[in-house]
């Protein structure tokens, strides 16, 4: 065998490293001494810091070239966390006592690589993962990524959690006529400023919170945008009676039934904002924290939208039905020319992709079938961080029991992880 001794090189240098050779060809495979998490976003860091604590190692693949490639790469300029920092902090360490109550996108980027390098965190870049799968054969986990040039390597390991998060890829709706429609049609993932639209008729689609605050972006840049409202949405103050609505939320929440807590709500909102049904965007049945508990649906938070679309700056239309070059025909009816179009349609998990398990994630959307909070733990050492649909907050709770519990086992398994990665077996 030709490549023997730099095959015994590389062991020496790394005993982690397992070789076969077959076919002429070396097939790299790593040992993992601890779990691999997948996704290198707020989720992964929060997992990987919890478990450092514990005294377990892990190693972090990402697909991306960074940590948080959502907030770096495919956010828009004007981003600020929508609720205050003391909510949106992970496990371990605070934000600066400086940062402002919302902080924004560059603050908090700063600060998830702050609190990598703080926790020694270095995540494998430019790793895909095309495949989990559990081997019953060896009680292990095999994860199969392919580099950025086709390089293919494989982990193995005792444990194995999902931090790939509910917003892995955008969700871009199946409109007909669009593919025909003669402007720009952008998702928000890779909108950054209305700069780029100053006097153009932009249309955006999906009003949650993404949708609104790009309307309001588009305003400020002197464009002319309208806004797509397809079901009903609640819209919030960011900020009631001198505190967050969010912080609020949770304290009126420790003393009184969520029903009661959604009725103050409606009530205050009323005071501040007036009527919203008036300008098109009606209120679902259910309250704000009923129906994000039921479905995941955020309320939107208003940081200046609501004034413009009252003022006339930002008009709002129903579902559109087809479209026709720069026409687009909406359900009720009307007919308008647009310059361009951008699809504020929110993002899905791709974990049915690569995951190979049924039982713990549902191949419908990606979800952990068991809702919050027993969501976070599958079987065969399988956890997921990130997938509460609460936000940071949730993530940080998942991350912290995680750790517990791969903590509980660590001592036993390293030690027999050490003894059994000892052996190598080659195959000429």
């Amino acid at each position: 065998m030709d490549n023997f001794k730099e095959i015994q090189g590389k062991m020496a240098h790394d005993p982690h490293y397992i070789f076969s050779y077959s076919n002429n060809k070396l097939k790299r495979q790593v040992w993992v001494h601890g779990p691999v998490i997948v996704g290198a976003g707020p989720s992964g860091l929060a997992a990987a810091a919890c478990l450092k604590e514990k005294g377990v190692p892990s190693v972090v693949i990402e697909r991306s070239n960074c940590i948080a490639s959502l907030w770096q790469l495919k956010t828009y300029d004007r981003l600020r966390l929508h609720l205050p920092k003391k909510f949106c902090e992970l496990p371990l360490m605070p934000f600066p006592k400086d940062y402002p109550t919302y902080p924004d996108k560059q603050q908090f980027v700063e600060y998830l690589e702050a609190y990598a390098k703080r926790f020694q965190i270095e995540p494998v870049f430019g790793q895909s993962v095309e495949s989990a799968k559990y081997d019953e054969s060896v009680g292990m986990w095999r994860v199969k990524s392919v580099g950025l040039k086709g390089e293919e390597m494989e982990y193995v390991c005792q444990w194995l959690v999902v931090a790939t998060g509910e917003n892995a890829e955008a969700v871009v709706p199946d409109i007909k006529g669009m593919v025909d429609f003669d402007g720009e049609v952008k998702h928000t993932s890779e909108y950054k400023s209305g700069s780029e639209y100053k006097g153009k008729k932009v249309l955006i689609v999906g009003c949650g919170n993404s949708g609104m605050e790009v309307c309001l972006d588009l305003c400020n840049h002197n464009a002319k945008p309208s806004l797509v409202v397809r079901d009903a949405v609640h819209v919030l103050p960011r900020d009631m009676l001198g505190n967050s609505t969010f912080g609020l939320s949770m304290w009126l929440l420790k003393w009184l039934p969520m029903r009661l807590v959604d009725r103050f709500l409606l009530v205050v909102s009323w005071l501040i904002l007036g009527n919203t049904a008036r300008f098109g965007l009606d209120r679902p049945k259910v309250g704000p924290l009923e129906l994000k508990n039921l479905s995941g649906k955020t309320p939107v938070l208003d940081v200046g939208a609501l004034a413009k679309i009252k003022s006339g700056d930002i008009k709002i239309f129903p579902s559109v039905q087809r479209i026709e070059h720069h026409n687009v025909h909406f359900v009720n009816g009307k007919i308008e020319n647009f310059d361009a179009m951008i699809l504020a349609t929110g993002y899905k998990s791709n974990v049915p992709h690569w995951l190979k398990e049924k039982e713990m994630f549902s191949e419908k959307d990606g979800y952990p079938r068991r809702s919050f909070p027993n969501g976070w733990k599958g079987k065969h050492g399988l956890y997921a961080v990130g997938f509460t649909k609460r936000g940071l907050l949730g993530a940080s709770m998942d991350a912290k029991r995680i750790a517990e519990d791969i903590g509980k086992y660590w001592k036993v398994e390293a030690n027999y992880l050490n003894s059994t990665s000892k052996s190598y077996t080659f195959q000429p």
